[in-house]
């Protein structure tokens, strides 16, 4: 007898060697190239997941191996900096380990979900795109994600200009999955193997053809090159010596050393401008808390116009609303030109939350601060002794993680990035500086703009337009860098055009997949029983089997969209502001109905199952669970009276016990069961007849190609939407593409997206309106004539058509006439 089952042991081999990969990986050098293997071993796991609480289990062990080999050096510098000791600090990260890499459950579990419903090729286009819009929702303290392994090759790592490192992570899963699936595949020879095996070659073969196109390209024109002098003085632990010596001792040791430094980059080297780290300087700059701090500042400003040359360095900065993490551009002859506040603090050391914020939190996390957050990305111009003037876009610390600054930046204006660092918590473990540099990094790819990058003790680099570092650093030393960069106009990459559309683009393809999933040929299936089938045979159909407490949540999210879009019909009829603005519309429909809808459909998928009936049981199976149900057992079958979801029987055990089964066709489900030797329907009242009546009148309607969603809420809106927006362009910019031609393309469809998404929503609504109205009135024909309840119901939906498809189209007709 073995202490550990087999399949535990290669589970955990599994994910071991995963971390392993992981572990190497993070360390950059050659092990880039495991970025097309690291993560094959514990997908095979997740193929191996019978279950979804296995699957989770097993995604859940990986953020914890994951955690540990790429962040232990997180943990260590998160327990100095706490003083709680190195091990406490590792054990809380690994504690927070789902929160710190919350993608590893979000893909395993869409991976998982997908695959079952639709095969391992949608399962891993969704898995892809579940971690790509995980990390866009819910980006990482530190930025971090698997494309960053790319960065020791220069080649591959030029593609982040097209799709970001998010782009990068998504090919790189997809080529881990083709590897996973040719192992899974090997059994049935190379024929079997060669198209996955194929399909994960063409990702670093894409990759390198890029990079190579970039790199051969031309880069344009540029001017004299920018000279910058980085000052890293290696001055640590500010606090600990104002502890020690004192404050004004601190700040007069940290200002004579800029100064020297500073003095040897302008005099000796010639430097076109002077930039120091990330709160250099240990005070707020032109708000003076004191006399000394007034001195200090005056101090500075005349070594700047002694220096002729500007100064960029970190400060503080203040006003009434608090105090701000800031950077200072300071000119010869013109004094303080103004200051750059830090957007992107971090939290729990930098800033505390307001809703977590109190006196408790203050005593328990003493060394918290309470700085305030800038408003996003400024562009500076950097005026040199020659006559430049060079538009910079300064950034600090954790801003270099944030692509939106990065992006914003260059649609500023731009030509060169200064960024600023106080890396000195990575003292003990040079691995996170090391992961800081390369995520600034990439911020010059995306965007193609050079980088300048101070920091107090390592690593400060000057870093060229294709994320090579021209000069740097090591860890924990005093040094100065001198570099000269070409600075240019950039050309538009793809990423400044469009942002960091990857998770955006992976999150519109899950809410599409979602949407498509809630389909009626989706949803759980119709029975369809040929006449000279076996009663005691029936081919296996999807259902969910839901406990009462499943089927009241489904049936009141259900209800709750529904009436929302009554409710949404009624707001904009009545609020002319919410008429007008569409993403408005678009934030209420996506909250009040898209996410009910697929937390109701989320419900449904975990009870689905495949129900047949075979031998005189009905068979209910699911994954590795197998429920039988002697048709002898059955008591009573019966419909529900509320088609809520969605229709379903009832079926009651004579032992008491119910199950409640939710599917396309009950009425054919009752009846098979009925022939293969189980109970007839039940005796019904005057209501549940009409009820049933109601029911089946929904069930016997023949849809046509009309009631497709794709349609209804896709073409319809879309014909309706173009003439609209031709008309708009010519009202607003005098022509069909006149905002293209002012605005350029992503403008014009943006605009034109927007035009489509409103059309939708009313399209929706007016849907909604019709169904309520098509509804009340079967239902009033039921009640009243059971027997006629079909034909109504028929007439109804050819009026809702014509009501849909013609009157429409025909009331915008109306209104572009008259306009």
């Amino acid at each position: 007898m073995t202490l550990f089952p087999n399949a535990t042991v290669r589970t955990a081999g599994a994910i071991l060697a995963s971390g392993a990969m992981v572990a190497l990986y993070a360390r950059g050098g050659a092990a880039w190239l495991l970025s097309f293997v690291l993560l094959v071993p514990w997908l095979r796991t997740l193929d191996s997941s019978p279950t979804l609480a296995a699957t989770l289990l097993r995604a859940y062990l990986m953020t914890l191996a994951f955690t540990a080999a790429a962040f232990a050096w997180f943990g260590i510098a998160l327990g100095l900096y706490a003083q709680v000791g190195a091990a406490t600090g590792v054990a809380l990260l690994l504690l927070a380990a789902p929160l710190f890499q919350p993608q590893f459950l979000v893909f395993a579990l869409v991976r998982h979900i997908t695959t079952h419903r639709y095969g391992a090729v949608l399962g891993a286009l969704a898995g892809a795109a579940a971690w790509a819009a995980t990390q866009r929702l819910m980006p990482g303290l530190l930025g971090d994600t698997l494309g960053h392994g790319l960065y020791p090759s220069r080649l591959l790592r030029q593609g982040a200009d097209v799709g970001g490192t998010a782009g990068l992570t998504v090919l790189l899963l997809l080529a881990n999955e083709g590897l996973a699936a040719a192992l899974a595949r090997r059994a049935g020879g190379m024929r079997a193997i060669a198209r996955p095996l194929a399909l994960a070659a063409l990702v670093p073969v894409l990759l390198a053809g890029y990079g190579l196109a970039v790199l051969s390209a031309s880069p344009g024109p540029a001017g004299k090159p920018l000279r910058m002098g980085l000052i890293q003085s290696n001055i640590v632990a500010y606090d600990r010596q104002r502890q020690e010596k004192g404050t004004h001792a601190v700040v007069r040791e940290v200002l004579d050393t800029h100064f020297a430094m500073s003095y040897d980059a302008v005099v000796r080297q010639h430097a076109d401008a002077v930039m120091w780290p990330e709160t250099a300087y240990p005070t707020t700059f032109g708000h003076p808390k004191s006399d000394a701090g007034a001195e200090f500042d005056r101090e500075i400003l005349s070594i700047v116009n002694a220096a002729g040359v500007p100064f960029i360095f970190g400060t503080y900065d203040r006003d009434s609303a608090g105090e701000y993490n800031a950077a200072a551009f300071v000119q010869p002859g013109s004094g303080l030109m103004g200051f750059y506040r830090k957007t992107r603090l971090f939290p729990l050391t930098e800033y505390v939350p307001d809703w977590l914020d109190g006196p408790l939190v203050r005593r328990l996390l003493p060394w918290t601060g309470d700085w305030r957050p800038g408003n996003g990305a400024r562009v500076f111009p950097l005026r040199l002794g020659d006559g430049r003037e060079i538009p910079v876009l300064p950034l600090i610390c954790l801003d270099a993680v944030d692509t939106g600054l990065a992006i914003d930046g260059a649609r500023l204006g731009a030509q060169a990035i200064l960024t600023m660092s106080n890396d000195s918590w990575f003292t003990a473990s040079p691995l996170g500086a090391e992961m800081h540099q390369v995520a600034a990094a990439f911020r010059s790819i995306e965007t193609r703009l050079p980088q300048f990058r101070a920091t107090t003790n390592g690593f400060s680099a000057a870093i060229d337009a294709t994320g090579s570092v021209l000069a740097g650093t090591r860890m924990g030393e005093r040094t100065l860098v001198i570099a000269d960069v070409p600075v240019r106009i950039p050309g538009r990459t793809l990423m400044v055009l469009w942002g960091d559309w990857v998770g955006l683009a992976a999150g519109a393809f899950l809410v599409l997949l979602a949407a498509w999933s809630t389909l009626p040929s989706w949803r759980p299936g119709r029975v369809q029983v040929p006449a000279s089938a076996d009663p005691a045979m029936l081919e296996p159909v999807d259902v969910a089997v839901l406990p009462p407490n499943a089927r009241l949540v489904a049936g009141a999210l259900h209800v709750f969209a529904r009436a929302s879009l009554l409710w949404m019909g009624m707001a904009m009829l009545l609020d002319d502001a919410l008429r007008t603005n569409t993403l408005a519309q678009v934030r209420m429909f996506t909250a009040f109905f898209l996410a009910p809808c697929a937390a109701s459909w989320c419900v449904l998928f975990l009870f689905s199952a495949r129900a047949s009936i075979t031998h005189g049981s009905l068979v209910l199976k699911r994954d590795a669970h197998r429920l039988d149900i002697a048709l002898r057992d059955v008591a009573g079958i019966r419909l529900w009276r509320l088609p809520i979801p969605c229709p379903g029987i009832s079926l009651q055990l004579a032992g008491g016990r119910r199950y409640a089964l939710a599917l396309a066709n009950p009425g054919a489900l009752a009846g098979a069961l009925g022939a293969a030797g189980g109970p007839p329907g039940q005796e019904t009242t005057r209501t549940r007849a009409a009820l049933q009546a109601y029911a089946q009148a929904g069930l016997a309607i023949r849809r046509s190609r009309l009631d497709h969603p794709v349609a209804k809420f896709v073409l319809l809106p879309l014909a309706l939407a173009l003439p609209a927006f031709h008309l708009h362009q010519h009202i607003s910019y005098g022509s069909a593409f006149g905002e293209y031609y002012s605005f350029g393309l992503k403008a014009y469809l943006s605009a034109f997206a927007l035009w489509w998404a409103a059309w939708s929503i009313g399209v929706v609504l007016s849907e909604a309106l019709l169904r309520s109205a098509i509804e009340a009135a079967t239902l009033l024909a039921a009640c009243m004539h059971p027997a006629r309840a079909i034909d109504v119901r028929q007439r109804l939906e050819r009026g809702g058509h014509l009501a849909l498809f013609v009157g429409m189209p025909a009331w915008l007709l109306l209104t572009i006439l008259r306009a």
